[in-house]
């Protein structure tokens, strides 16, 4: 069942399944994407048809999960074991035993660092490649694909999976949606329940109206085609856009499919747990089954933290090694290993970038809370599919995991790698002017 606007209508399932798509918001769509111009240098075949940008808002701590130092002082090892994954000499913490049994299909980098200490600053840098200050801010890594990817489509080329923007103390992540591309190329925001409800916080219709009326308004809509283009800097061109993307996804069984998660089975709704991200996972692969090309798949922390106790995310100042025993590891381990689990199956991950991070790591050192800080100097990501050569370790960290050994990967050499393997080489990014100054991490391709 649909809610649109105070109407409510049955959609062609049964009476009695659980509505699955709850329209609420403002009408700021923007998967109506004005068509690109194309040079020869965006025809370059993308090895990545899609990307999952698994974003671990509020920094793991990568000694306590993916990089231990079982020989370090134990101010700094922590309380966990580590265990042999399947590629050698690469040891995990006992706390991701799935991620362990699966290294073989991906490849890790252990040799990150990024210059700001704080989320929001951290968190802009990491899903744009640059800092917020100077302004002004650079466009998300998602952004920029739905803008090479152009058109129109049935979905949007950008969503995010997180109950409305990400958040800090009151403060967002400026790097979230189009930046310099402009707010044309933002996420579609997508919220997903513990039990699999989805709403979409940025669709909703006038008050009243209804899908038998909404024929009636395709009138409106081509009146304004007859408006001087005045009216398009007033927002007219604009409102045609997310109209029409209302209008689509309403109307297109295939759209409103993708969002509907009791389509699938108990069996495979229950492998990636009834967690907000176990869901939000599931959610994922099946935007990437109805061909979006970005999905940012968000374990974030104030999302996450409506109702649901400790489920809010890696910023770990107390109580770390505690929730990510109790929550945080075992709810990422068992979705991760699930989504990737079918990718394979589903013969997608050949064609599916999966990147898994989060803006930064943790104090090596452990606090006098017993836990651990913001550790922006040294930080792990997890790369597979879609063009990367799976098994390998790329960058070590020092013996008590405080600065990577060698060369760091910054964030931009993080979205110009994602860039590259979506089909924009280095003149296509030139032409669009973003990435300025990025390197691919050529150890991972």
């Amino acid at each position: 069942m649909f809610d649109v606007g105070s109407f409510r209508t049955r959609t062609c399932g049964t009476h009695g399944r659980r509505s699955f798509l709850r329209l609420a918001g403002s009408l700021g769509l923007a998967w109506g994407l004005p068509l690109s111009r194309v040079s020869a240098a965006e025809t370059k075949t993308p090895r990545a048809k899609s990307v999952i940008f698994v974003f671990l808002w509020g920094g793991p701590s990568h000694l306590d999960t993916c990089d231990p130092k079982p020989d370090a002082p134990v101010e700094y090892r922590g309380p966990f074991s580590a265990i042999a994954t399947r590629s050698p000499g690469m040891h995990f913490t006992e706390l991701v035993p799935r991620l362990a049994d699966r290294s073989d299909r991906y490849s890790i980098i252990r040799s990150h660092s990024t210059t700001e200490p704080g989320h929001p600053d951290a968190g802009t840098m990491a899903l744009t490649g640059f800092k917020e200050i100077p302004a002004p801010v650079q466009p998300n890594f998602g952004s920029i694909i739905a803008r090479h990817r152009g058109g129109r489509a049935t979905l949007p080329p950008f969503v995010s999976l997180a109950r409305g923007v990400v958040m800090d103390s009151g403060r967002r992540i400026e790097g979230y949606g189009g930046g310099t591309l402009s707010s044309a190329y933002d996420p579609l925001l997508v919220g997903c329940s513990a039990e699999g409800d989805v709403e979409i916080p940025a669709l909703r219709l006038l008050d009243g109206l209804n899908p038998l009326r909404i024929r009636d308004r395709v009138g409106l809509v081509s009146q304004l085609d007859a408006v001087p283009r005045a009216l398009e800097r007033a927002g007219f061109d604009t409102w045609d856009r997310n109209f029409q993307s209302a209008y689509d996804l309403l109307l297109n069984p295939a759209a409103r499919q993708a969002f509907d998660l009791t389509r699938e089975s108990d069996a495979t709704r229950a492998r990636y747990g009834y967690t907000m991200f176990g869901q939000s996972s599931l959610l994922a692969r099946r935007l990437v089954e109805a061909g979006v090309p970005y999905i940012q798949l968000n374990y974030s922390r104030h999302p996450e933290a409506i109702n649901t106790g400790f489920e809010f995310g890696w910023d770990t100042h107390l109580y770390n090694f505690e929730l990510l025993q109790d929550q945080h590891c075992p709810i990422l381990d068992r979705a991760y290993a699930a989504l990737f689990d079918d990718l394979h199956e589903r013969g997608l991950i050949d064609q599916t970038l999966v990147v898994m991070m989060g803006e930064f790591g943790r104090t090596p050192r452990i606090s006098s809370h017993a836990a651990r800080d913001h550790w922006p100097p040294c930080y792990f990501s997890i790369w597979a599919g879609g063009g990367v050569k799976p098994g390998r370790v790329i960058g070590t960290s020092d013996r008590l995991g405080e600065h990577p050994v060698g060369e760091s990967i910054s964030p931009l050499m993080v979205g110009t790698t994602i860039a590259e393997l979506c089909g924009l080489d280095t003149q296509a990014r030139a032409e669009m002017n973003v990435l300025a100054g990025g390197r691919v991490i050529d150890a991972l391709l």
